[in-house]
């Protein structure tokens, strides 16, 4: 089934990544179409090689769109992906506006594909947060084996899960440094530039940031809502990969060798585990990749069935555009040819 595709957010980070995986995985569409403000109209997007003019999101009539790959942030998405899902175009939005609605399934395509069957109720299927998508990756084939009961996770998340201008940051503030120039924090609410800041979205009641919470409450929409889990989320003077220190108890016995071998044959997952010198992945090694990688597994002595994984995967890819188009890929392929 040939499709006609939307990106609306064309213009930024993972806007621009979304037509790059469109074009790499020679996903089914007989036109991509360019969409963003009025601000960015006439700019050149490129699907592969080819330029696409962008075109304003709020002149657009979405009933020429079958699938529209939303990534311009809460706000755009609380007003246009309504429109758009009633005018017949399946929207998948990168943003938060939707991911807890029970009508809306939060999908990756690994770990839940069964629960897209529900994307007709609203037309709209959210993408999940994006230190949450490479968890639930490594989690799933885990949890499927041993069943697991409490996750503790550190994230180490780059700046470009903050959009464009956080990166502008870290380079100007990192160039800065070298020439005695006093960084002075815009976008975080700290020093970034060879620093570290535990805060990444709003503070809440709980103490929590709303990014920890994100990765709770979403872990248990997609995986299980029966599973425990602690997040602390911080922010790394890295520009693109997020990595996450994961410490995981489970209900039934499993060594990290069993472990390592459930891994290795998961969807979506790759292991790089030697237990030497550099025999692990980092972010700058997971940049441009697809894989959800996993290093340092190990049984954790201090718990019952316990077991600590390293994972790392390209936030812009995985964590947003990639797992967007998997779910499109998935629609295309089991809902939307039997509609056609």
């Amino acid at each position: 089934m040939a499709v006609k595709v939307a990106v609306v957010g064309a213009t930024g980070n993972v806007g621009r990544e979304m037509l790059n995986i469109l074009h790499e995985r020679t996903f089914p569409a007989d036109e991509v179409v360019a969409l963003a403000s009025t601000r960015s109209v006439g700019k050149e997007a490129f699907f592969g090689d080819k330029p696409l003019k962008v075109k304003a999101l709020d002149s657009f009539d979405f009933s020429q769109a079958d699938i529209a790959l939303f990534s311009a942030g809460g706000d755009v998405s609380r007003q246009w992906a309504p429109v758009a899902a009633e005018a017949g175009c399946v929207v998948i939005d990168n943003s938060s506006a939707f991911r807890m609605e029970p009508d809306v399934p939060l999908v990756v395509p690994e770990v839940n594909p069964g629960d897209l069957a529900g994307f007709s109720q609203r037309n709209i299927v959210a993408n999940p947060n994006c230190s949450t998508a490479q968890l639930v990756v490594a989690l799933k084939p885990l949890h499927d084996r041993a069943g697991i009961k409490r996750v503790v996770v550190s994230t180490y998340q780059s700046v470009s899960g903050a959009g464009r201008e956080p990166m502008d940051e870290l380079f100007t503030q990192t160039k800065g440094i070298y020439v005695n120039d006093q960084p002075s924090p815009r976008e975080f609410p700290k020093q970034i530039a060879f620093n570290v800041i535990p805060q990444i979205d709003i503070f809440m009641d709980s103490g929590d940031t709303k990014e920890e919470w994100k990765m709770t409450a979403e872990t248990k929409k997609i995986l299980d809502p029966k599973i425990k889990l602690t997040a602390t989320c911080v922010r790394v003077p890295t520009f693109v990969g997020h990595a996450e220190a994961i410490n995981i108890e489970f209900d039934r016995p499993i060594d990290d060798d069993e472990a390592r071998e459930i891994l290795r044959e998961a969807p979506g997952c790759m292991v790089v585990d030697k237990r030497e010198d550099g025999g692990y992945v980092t972010p700058v090694e997971c940049v441009g990749e697809y894989a959800t990688f996993i290093s340092r597994v190990r049984v954790d002595p201090t718990i019952e069935n316990g077991l600590n994984i390293w994972v790392v995967s390209d936030n812009l890819r995985k964590g947003a555009a990639l797992n967007a188009v998997q779910i499109a890929e998935t629609l295309v392929a089991r809902y939307l040819k039997k509609a056609a």
